[in-house]
């Protein structure tokens, strides 16, 4: 870009414009994605493939700028530096930082981790972003030449319009669906001190899941959520063992929404489905609550059902209140109902960015992959997972001290005859 070119910006889209009014003093709506590589990681070519990089995703590689009604998304001018790791993941992302690089790259030993701010992209896009750092980085350092496919593109072309589009606006329905909903079960505990994020791994043979799944018959995104609501189904029963006093048990789990409708946008593009269980109903097993999920998901992820929960978001957006009101009274008013009918709908969200799949020629240099969700505002855990080559990286994190949900995931797993390895960053 020449100095007399303008940085190019562009309006948050649908689902983003949420994220900055909804953040708190100690709370920022951050997420990782990580490649762990075989050799330690050059930090010099690692800042020029980046330099590449952030030109071809203009709207990923952004900050987040003030306006008089709305926020906006500004490109980078210049690549932000490369970050050495902090003590823990997903560390606050202040309102300074975030106007001027709503993302970092972060890197220890031979892992380069990039988070990003929600309100930039969603899991998939910020997979390709990823990806395509990766591959700029593995071609300078290795002098190899990666081909256009799984996720790749030629970072010297110019950004594709489609890539950038609020796809949200494009498929939204005429009717509306009702956000009314029941509230959710809600873990508690000693906070950490000084914000201290605890992240636990569950490491998974890939083919161990996918086996007991198909027993199931069903997924391994269905299998392993019913997995963690038997987990919070069992650990409310210990805390609260009064059966009249304990509430439903809900699940979130994104949909990623081009796998429904044709588009490419490398932007937020993702809504949700939330299967819920009634302890007071009765015992459930680990089958009677796949099925509950499964045909939850089976109802709602469909283009009639997602397009009237998007209508119902893009009619908000389009309010005539709204859209005349100043930016401090959009985000008092976008904060209440984010209280409100936002996280207390679920427990928690448990996010499946699926199987990772590379050029054959990177995958020599590549021996895992993360991905890692931020906490949530008043909830005290999340869950992220990945598959790459033959194993499932489950990713919890919490800001308690007492790891009592993994402790019940780890054993409603041993019960199915899965066997998992456990990491911590936990001294």
């Amino acid at each position: 870009m020449s100095k007399t070119e303008k940085l190019r910006w562009a309006k948050l889209d649908n689902a983003a414009k949420i994220y900055p009014a909804a953040r708190r003093k100690n709370w920022s709506n951050v997420f990782r994605q990580s490649a762990t590589l075989t050799d330690a990681v050059d930090k010099e070519v690692l800042s020029s493939a980046l330099a590449v990089v952030v030109k071809r995703f203009p709207t990923i590689a952004s900050r987040l700028r003030k306006g008089a009604f709305w926020y906006y998304l500004q490109e980078v001018e210049s690549p932000p530096g490369i970050i050495d790791e902090y003590s823990y993941p997903l560390t606050f992302m202040s309102r300074k930082e975030m106007r001027k690089c709503a993302f970092r790259v972060i890197v220890y030993k031979n892992r380069i981790a990039v988070e990003f701010f929600h309100s930039l992209t969603d899991g998939t896009g910020a997979l390709v972003f990823l990806k395509n750092l990766l591959a700029e980085y593995l071609e300078q350092k290795y002098n190899i030449s990666v081909p256009l496919e799984n996720g790749i593109v030629d970072r010297r072309q110019k950004p594709v319009d489609e890539e950038t589009e609020d796809s949200f606006l494009k498929v939204a329905g005429e009717v509306s669906q009702s956000r009314k909903d029941s509230n959710a079960w809600r873990m508690s505990g000693e906070g950490e001190a000084q914000g201290f994020l605890n992240l636990t791994c569950f490491k998974l043979p890939v083919k161990d899941v996918i086996d007991k799944a198909h027993q199931y018959n069903t997924t391994l995104t269905v299998f392993l959520s019913a997995v963690m609501m038997k987990a919070l189904l069992n650990l409310q029963k210990e805390k609260t063992p009064s059966l009249k006093k304990q509430k439903r048990i809900k699940l979130l789990i994104p949909v990623n929404l081009r796998n429904l409708y044709p588009s490419k946008t490398l932007r937020n593009f993702a809504m949700f489905t939330i299967p819920e269980i009634d302890p007071r109903l009765g015992e459930y097993t680990l089958e009677e609550i796949i099925n509950v999920i499964y045909h939850k998901m089976g109802a709602e992820i469909t283009q009639k059902h997602m397009s009237s929960v998007i209508a119902a978001n893009v009619n908000d957006e389009k309010n005539l209140f709204l859209r005349v009101a100043p930016l401090p009274l959009k985000n008092l008013v976008m904060k209440t109902v984010f209280n409100s009918v936002g996280e207390k709908k679920s427990c928690l969200t448990l996010s499946n960015l699926g199987l990772v799949k590379f050029p054959e020629i990177m995958k020599k240099y590549i021996t895992r992959m993360d991905f890692i969700l931020g906490v949530q505002a008043a909830a005290p855990y999340n869950c992220g997972v990945v598959s790459f080559d033959d194993t499932v990286y489950v990713n919890f994190i919490r800001n308690i001290c007492q790891p009592e949900l993994e402790r019940h995931f780890y054993y409603v797993l041993k019960e199915t005859g899965i066997e998992a390895t456990l990491e911590s960053n936990r001294k």
